[in-house]
């Protein structure tokens, strides 16, 4: 799983082709650690199709700002450098990211 910082970001991202799920957390966000070890299984079960990073927007607040990030915990996909979908708070469940993938694959 790439680690994102506001360094890496666009190239990383916003530059990439293809699937890239961001995993959006935060150091005081306990619901974002809980579901960080799912997100590590999905990132190997996907491993090939869909890029899997993570991004502390505890580091790169305006960052997570500018792609409208605007709570916790946020799991978002783009395709080729643009926003395809999300799952928020509640839906986002190790389901619910499955889900979202499984839809635009």
């Amino acid at each position: 799983m790439l680690i994102l910082s506001k360094d890496n970001f666009s190239e990383e991202v916003l530059e990439s082709s293809g699937l890239t799920l961001v995993d959006y957390w935060s150091d005081s966000c306990e619901p974002c650690k809980a579901l960080m070890p799912d997100v590590e299984v999905l990132s190997n079960e996907y491993e090939g199709k869909v890029k899997f990073c993570k991004l502390n927007t505890t580091k790169a607040r305006r960052l997570a700002i500018s792609q409208r990030v605007l709570g916790l915990p946020t799991i978002v996909l783009y395709k080729d450098g643009q926003k395809l979908a999300e799952v928020t708070k509640d839906d986002a469940t190790k389901d619910g990211i499955k889900k979202m993938i499984e839809s635009n694959l």
